[in-house]
């Protein structure tokens, strides 16, 4: 069989397994959250959240809600260095993320059952 008889056969049935393959996974929410930081934001969004009241207060004194702490559960990093990720019963996550040309820090006490944010920051 010649190399391009070989060449032709992979290709078509690659291109019948891509097919397959998006069947299969449309219409479901399939995510690829392998990395660390993916991992825990996606744990940490999916947990019945709280906020403290420092971190209301903060929210309030720059007109910020809720909804730029979903977006930080969302886009924002997880900076490791500053988290407590080996404590017995709750790790503590430091998360940062640029909302409206300011840098949003956030501090999340992650338990089983929920995710208090403790405190919020916001640096120019």
């Amino acid at each position: 069989m010649k190399l391009m008889h070989r060449f032709g056969y992979y290709m078509g049935g690659f291109a019948i397994g891509l097919i397959f393959l998006a069947f299969f996974l449309s219409g479901k929410k399939t995510t690829c959250d392998y990395s660390p930081n993916k991992r825990v934001l996606k744990n940490i969004r999916i947990k019945e959240r709280s906020l403290s009241p420092q971190t209301i207060q903060t929210l309030n004194a720059y007109s910020m809600d809720s909804t730029q702490i979903n977006y930080l559960l969302l886009k924002g990093r997880v900076d490791f260095s500053k988290s407590k990720t080996h404590l017995d019963s709750c790790n503590i996550y430091v998360i940062k993320g640029k909302i409206d040309k300011r840098t949003l820090e956030i501090t999340v006490k992650n338990c089983s059952e929920k995710a208090e944010i403790l405190n919020a920051s916001i640096h120019n």
